[in-house]
């Protein structure tokens, strides 16, 4: 067959692929296919070599889990913990190669829990205990009221593997509907006026309300995941923006494509000179706007700047893990799974972005066993790259999602800081401590106080004689 320049022969084409698999292979390899296995080895390798040095630093991490208590009186919004995860965020750290290859580099990771054993509520944050200090540094930045104590950690409490003699579980990981540039409901969109005030109808409430509904045997666990990042997200985001108005796309057109199109063009006057033609350079020029935001509804306009307001703040990945426990004999899904899955409704918005569950694991079925037993070790040991795929979001979605309580909500089993462990006033005294004394020592110092104290008192005797003590020795 002839196609312009070139001549294809489908018989030399039967020939080829007639012959068995090795000389194929061998042949590809000799006119240049070794090149792209070599490439291929050379990105496995370098992965693999990256994989192994950063198993070697992370074997040495040590973790720590801090159980975070705060006032019963808190008047501080979501806003105090938007602003703390804002501090979290400077655990960030963009390596070089030298860094991934020699040092084994991996960026540090954080987990926000609250958990309910039997009803009885705690929130918790997991950290390695290089960043004790900064996560302690942004808890009290905005409640410096609050009491962080070093913790065991809980997740022992329930098997790893399923199907349990002893215990059944519903687990699972929770991502988004849709893009990570659509929002979810902020706290801010909680906030309703009365009369002059603006009161915020906590969504915590709703939250926990539901981790209080657990009785004996049974535990609820919830934990996002946030890994620092970069502002690359914010590319996609932009683009997902310019998708949704409309915008036109304008490709940078490489060095052929300007030369193809000089070339065009050259002909094109060319033949407009010899067959006087009219010249019709420019009235093919695009004159529509450049994109159709003008054209939006209202609620179209209004997602796009709730999609830009996103952009506007820092970001993290994330991952949300999910989970309820029980005793076989008291084991209940209906009642714990969803109560879990309705209060994260809350944050949903049908017109933009909703979080959903998206690798669970529930049944009795083997698969069912296999993502159960996955997921409960990739909780226990927070891990973000397991399960379900992770997605961004800004502080103002997690401190939606994940804040203390306010004073007005009526959650009686959550623990919360009794009172203020003050340190003591500088400069005062402090009592010297005496070098011990012998056992002789001792009873002859007594002894001697003894005598000390009881001088110079008067008493009386039962003839009215009033006598002093020294009198008697």
């Amino acid at each position: 067959m002839d196609i312009g320049i070139f001549f294809l022969d489908f018989n030399r084409l039967a020939d080829f692929f007639g012959q068995g698999a090795l000389p194929i292979i061998g042949q590809v390899l000799a006119v240049g296919g070794w090149l792209v296995l070599a490439y291929l080895l050379f990105f496995a390798g370098f992965h693999l070599y990256e994989d192994l040095k950063q198993d070697l630093n992370t074997h040495e991490w040590k973790f720590i889990l801090l159980a975070v208590d705060v006032p019963p009186l808190n008047v501080q919004t979501p806003k105090a913990v938007e602003q703390m995860f804002s501090h979290i965020a400077g655990a960030f750290s963009k390596p070089d190669l030298k860094d991934r290859l020699k040092d084994g580099y991996k960026q540090r990771w954080f987990s926000f829990e609250i958990i309910s054993i039997e009803g009885y509520i705690q929130f918790l944050v997991w950290t390695e205990e290089a960043f004790r200090d900064l996560v302690e540094a942004a808890v009290y930045a905005q409640y410096p009221d609050a009491e962080i104590t070093e913790v065991e950690d809980y997740t022992g409490g329930i098997p790893d593997s399923y199907p349990s003699a002893t215990h059944d579980i519903w687990i699972s990981d929770f991502g988004l509907a849709e893009n990570s540039a659509y929002p979810i409901r902020s706290y801010r969109e909680f906030e309703h006026a009365i009369s002059k005030d603006t009161v915020l109808k906590d969504p915590m409430g709703t939250f926990l309300e539901s981790f209080t509904r657990i009785g004996p045997g049974e535990q609820m666990w919830f934990q996002i995941l946030l890994e620092p990042i970069s502002n690359d997200w914010k590319e996609d985001a932009i683009k997902k923006i310019k998708e949704v108005i409309g915008e036109k796309s304008h490709p940078h057109l490489n060095l052929i494509d300007h030369t193809v199109s000089g070339l065009q063009k050259m002909l094109e006057g060319i033949g407009d000179q010899v067959f006087g033609r009219e010249s019709v350079s420019g009235h093919d020029e695009d004159h529509s706007p450049p994109n159709q935001l003008q054209y939006l509804t209202p609620g179209m306009s209004k997602l796009v700047e709730a999609m830009e307001a996103k952009i506007g703040k820092l970001g993290f990945k994330t991952k949300i893990r999910g989970l309820y426990g029980a005793r076989k004999e008291v084991f209940n899904p209906l009642r714990g799974v969803n109560a879990l899955v309705g209060a994260l409704t809350q944050y949903n918005i049908p017109s933009a972005n909703s979080i959903v569950p998206t690798f669970a694991g529930k049944g009795s079925s083997k698969k069912s066993s296999r993502k159960k037993s996955l997921l409960m070790k990739a909780y226990k040991k927070r891990k973000i790259g397991a399960g379900g795929k992770p997605f961004v979001l800004n502080i103002e979605e997690l401190a939606t999602i994940w804040h203390f309580p306010m004073s007005h909500v009526k959650t009686p089993l959550v623990q919360k800081a009794a009172s203020k462990q003050a340190e003591p006033p500088v400069g005062l005294p402090v009592e010297r401590l005496l070098p011990a004394l012998s056992a002789e020592e001792a009873d002859a110092a007594a002894a001697a106080a003894t005598v000390e104290a009881g001088k110079h008192k008067r008493f009386s005797t039962d003839s009215g004689e009033v006598i002093e003590y020294d009198d008697l020795f």
